[in-house]
Formats: structure tokens, C-alpha cells, sequence
């Protein structure tokens, strides 16, 4: 049988140099950045919370998923911001309405680089006031009634171990949630009745002493919200936090935000 000899001179080069190597993962990784941006930007971004402000919904250290498709496609990177330039969201179809009871994570509106995590109490077109720490909506208060927990009070840090921390059942629009509140009445107790603008709204603290929210800086614009929070998917204090101690708390994983 007759072979043929195949001469190195003619051999195909089967292998790539080392600049095609590095230009080939360079694009892999740079189109993983931007699916990862644009999943962040469009659907679903991780946010964790740094403070009490949401006791005893959201604890200091909870890691949670904000739904960003809630409230309507964004136009990825449209939201941006840098320094004193900060462009509004657009949307390419219908935005499903903010609700009453929402937990949002928005702009802080005085900085629109930091971001809040409160709960939506006011519509536009709401009238809001509080008397004696009772929030009426239009004339009418929404009731409170007090809630026992050793579970959740035993979570409390030392920060609020020393107030007259009570805690209250409550219902803001469809949302059953509870609320907490310092019976000291050197704290925040009173809001003049203000309607909220159109294109507005009124969001608090579920933490209503220790809240710094839309009685002391103004409205929330529409414009401004990012998404509605989901669920917890981690919770984990570092001695940095506001506890000054390391903290695993698996029986969070998985609790929905409402």
C-alpha cells in the first residue's frame, strides 16, 4: 500500500498563539460582565441592609432580592448617575402601580448615589398626618395592635435593649406586617398633614423611632424607585456592624418581604 508522508512544512497549525488566547478569554469574560449588568439593571439585584431602620421586618445584615421588573422594563443603564448628573429610568412598556404596603428600594432623593430600603406608606394624592405616632391616611388612622415575640426581641441589639421598645401588628394597604415603636415620647411622634404630590410618595421605616425616612427628607419621586424587595437570601452580621459582633441567622434564608 502506497502512504503518503506528510513533511512538517506542510502540517496545518493547530494550535493558538498566546495573544489569541488572552483576546479570546478577554471577550468571554467581558460578555459575562455585560449579562451580569444587564440581569442586574433589568431583572433582579442583590442588596444588603446596613441599618435598623426596617427592624423587625428586615434585620441588620439580611442580604435580600430586589425585583427591578416589578414596576416595568428598564431600559438598561438608563438610571444614570455620577456626581451631579443623574439621568431618569426609561421605560419601554406599562409600569405596574407602586402599592400601598410595598417594601421598595429607591434613591435616597438628597443623593441619588445611596440607596433606601423603606416601606411605601403614601399614594399621590394622599393626605398624610401623624398624631401621637398614629399615621392617617385621607382622615382615616391605620390601626395597630401589640404583638408579643421573644423570638424578635431577643434579636434586638443593645442599641435598642435600653429604649421602651414595643411591638405592633399592623396593616399598610393588603401588607399584614409588624411595626416597631419607642414609647419614649422624646422620639419622632407627630407629621402636619401634607398631600402628597402626584408622581410622589410617602415611605417609613418599619422601625418608626429609629427611621430616617419621608417625615424628615420629603417625598420619594416615582423615578427614583429601583424595585420591590423579595426575599431574604442570606443573613449575616460582621463585628462592623451596628451589633459589633458576628452573627449566622440560617432561619432567615428564604423569608418573603411583605
Amino acid at each position: 500500500m502506497e502512504t503518503t508522508e506528510i513533511k512538517p512544512e506542510d502540517a496545518q497549525p493547530v494550535s493558538i498563539t498566546r495573544k489569541q488566547k488572552i483576546i479570546k478569554e478577554t471577550k468571554s469574560i467581558l460578555l459575562i460582565l455585560v449579562l451580569v449588568f444587564t440581569f442586574r439593571s433589568v431583572f433582579f439585584e442583590p442588596f444588603r441592609i446596613p441599618s435598623g431602620s426596617m427592624i423587625p421586618t428586615l434585620m441588620i445584615g439580611d442580604f435580600i432580592l430586589v425585583n427591578k421588573f416589578t414596576y416595568g422594563f428598564k431600559v438598561p443603564f438608563s438610571d444614570f448617575s455620577l456626581g451631579s448628573i443623574n439621568l431618569n429610568p426609561i421605560y419601554l412598556f406599562g409600569r405596574e402601580k407602586v402599592k400601598r404596603g410595598d417594601v421598595i428600594v429607591f434613591k435616597y432623593p438628597k443623593d441619588p448615589t445611596i440607596n433606601y430600603i423603606k416601606r411605601v406608606v403614601g399614594l399621590p394624592g394622599d393626605s398624610i398626618a401623624i398624631i401621637d405616632k398614629v399615621v392617617y391616611i385621607n382622615g382615616e388612622p391605620i390601626k395597630t395592635e401589640p404583638f408579643e415575640s421573644k423570638e424578635l426581641m431577643n434579636e434586638l441589639s443593645e442599641k435598642y435593649k435600653r429604649y421602651k421598645i414595643k411591638l405592633f401588628k399592623t396593616k399598610t394597604g393588603d401588607a399584614e406586617h409588624l411595626i416597631q415603636l419607642n414609647e419614649d415620647d422624646a422620639f419622632q411622634s407627630g407629621y402636619d398633614t401634607r398631600v402628597i404630590p402626584e408622581g410622589k410618595y410617602f415611605a417609613m421605616g418599619d422601625n418608626r423611632d429609629f427611621s430616617y425616612d419621608s417625615r424628615f427628607w420629603g417625598f420619594v419621586p416615582e423615578e427614583n424607585i429601583k424595585g420591590k424587595a423579595l426575599f431574604v437570601w442570606l443573613s449575616l452580621t460582621s463585628p462592623f456592624d451596628e451589633d459589633s459582633q458576628f452573627k449566622f441567622r440560617p432561619w432567615r434564608i428564604g423569608t418573603l418581604i411583605k
